[in-house]
């Protein structure tokens, strides 16, 4: 069942103000990504900025918004994204909806925080 988190009615405000000025910087920051996905409807692409958290082969995102967010359910169906992290292209494969994560797959500062807005899920993907 797909969730939201204290955070979605900051959901609008982030959509139209922040992501549009992040979209410019989000693949090149660390701790950020710009993640690219195609919607399972429209077919539309999205450019999505997003924090993102490498661990090996793997790339985590914490759901500051829950699973009911339309990026999550479109990654999901479509079994991957791609995403700019650092300047460099990734195709991300195998979406892995964790409840209840163990917060050491993040750093602390993003712990503290994320705990804060009540989030309870991370998508887990690899690299192709």
């Amino acid at each position: 069942m797909p969730s939201k988190t204290r955070m979605w009615r900051w959901r609008p405000f982030a959509m139209h103000l922040i992501n549009p000025m992040t979209r410019l910087f989000a693949g090149r920051m660390p701790g950020f990504g710009l993640l690219t996905y195609r919607g399972r409807t429209t077919g539309r692409i999205y450019h999505l900025p997003i924090n993102v958290f490498q661990r090996g082969e793997h790339y985590i995102f914490v759901l500051t918004y829950g699973s009911a967010s339309q990026w999550v359910k479109n990654v999901l169906a479509a079994g991957g994204c791609e995403i700019q992290v650092r300047g460099r292209d990734v195709r991300l494969v195998q979406p892995e909806l964790i409840v209840n994560p163990a917060w050491e797959l993040i750093p602390w500062p993003a712990r503290f925080i994320e705990r804060m807005a009540g989030v309870t899920e991370f998508l887990r993907m690899r690299v192709a």
